[in-house]
């Protein structure tokens, strides 16, 4: 199966992808070029879910006292998932108490391993506050390289985005 990352942008999106960036970055986007059958795949959420009683609330202090602000860090989120928290004042969290899949799809994700559409399923998915209006510079400086290094640690192939 060959993924076409752009599928389901609009097609103005395409050149912020594909062209460099102005300040000379290379595009963020590049090819998916291994089998999803032989690739290790993680999941990424903006819904500001963490694990209660073994990890730290995202900040929900600061995001009340500055309304465009979000916190710029992210947590590890192991699966199977026990007792999850949300940490985010811009979504409704009654749904994704009920099923966390809605948020995060770790069940559809193990179901895409068990039939064989992707490798495996990664050990850690990513979960960020998802609301980052004021600025993404603390977002790449924080989030950004520890998300990196987790997903290299973890040799993961592929991040598939969960946005709420």
């Amino acid at each position: 199966m060959i993924v076409d990352s752009y599928r389901f942008l609009p097609r103005s999106f395409r050149p912020i992808y594909e062209d460099p960036q102005p300040d000379g970055i290379d595009p963020v986007w590049t090819p998916f070029e291994k089998r999803l059958s032989e690739s290790r795949i993680a999941l990424l959420t903006s819904s500001g879910m963490y694990l209660e009683g073994s990890q730290d609330s995202f900040d929900l202090e600061r995001e009340r006292a500055e309304p465009t602000w979000g916190d710029p860090t992210f947590r590890a989120i192991l699966a199977p998932m026990e007792a999850i928290g949300l940490a985010h004042l811009h979504i409704s969290h009654d749904d994704i108490l009920s099923d966390p899949n809605i948020a995060l799809p770790v069940d559809r994700l193990a179901e895409a391993a068990a039939n064989g559409v992707i490798g495996e399923v990664a050990p850690q998915h990513v979960s960020v506050m998802g609301f980052q209006g004021a600025s993404l510079e603390g977002w790449r400086e924080m989030a950004a390289p520890g998300i990196i290094d987790l997903l290299h640690r973890d040799a993961v192939d592929g991040l598939i985005l969960a946005p709420v």
